[in-house]
């Protein structure tokens, strides 16, 4: 509950420093990323007009501040209906396929297992294959037994980037086919991989 506290204060003084312009891209990024498209369909017209005003009166710091603040309330609101709107901040990017080197540009290994409604990863120094069987015998400690694809990744951040490239382990097809429900799913990844060290 206390950590929950901090980070909203974090996330608040955050959002108190952000431009406008950064504020009404991630908003804009958010919405746009929930599924069926109905919340920025509803919201389309005022994220248009905020733009609009923006673009106008970049030079008039009263017209940015204004529009600043209204985006700042609207995104309280957000909050307060259940939507994570600092999601709209993140982003993951594959970048093709790495091999061990890969450590020397900060990337470090991930198992990730994909089940029909939720993510199962683990990260450590361990190889791959490795990685697989802890994480594997863990979900069968915790009597996790649904239907799940693996894959064998190396990741890092890259400020609000999450870098995904295959391991040597990792098949070409499999990738793709990651690559695709990550795009059609972007904030599900977001919210379940965003806490990843």
């Amino acid at each position: 509950m206390a950590r929950d506290k901090v980070d909203r204060i974090v996330n608040g003084l955050a959002e108190h420093f952000a431009s406008a312009w950064r504020l009404l891209s991630d908003t804009t990024i958010y919405l746009s990323s929930l599924p069926s498209g109905k919340v920025f369909q509803r919201y389309e017209n005022t994220l248009r007009k905020w733009r609009h005003s923006l673009e106008n009166g970049r030079r008039n710091p009263e017209v940015v501040n204004e529009v600043r603040s209204q985006i700042i309330a609207f995104r309280k609101t957000l909050r307060k209906m259940g939507y994570d709107i600092r999601l709209g901040a993140y982003e993951i990017k594959f970048e093709g396929f790495r091999h061990d080197d890969a450590i020397a540009e900060g990337f470090r290994r991930m198992v990730l297992f994909i089940a029909k409604d939720s993510l199962y990863y683990l990260t450590g120094s361990e190889n791959h294959i490795e990685l697989d069987r802890i994480l594997e015998s863990r979900l069968k400690n915790a009597r996790i037994s649904e239907s799940m694809r693996r894959h064998y990744l190396w990741y890092r951040w890259r400020q609000n980037t999450l870098v995904l490239s295959g391991a040597d382990s990792e098949m070409k097809e499999s990738f793709e086919k990651l690559q695709q429900l990550v795009n059609e799913n972007t904030l599900f990844f977001i919210r379940q991989l965003k806490k990843l060290p």
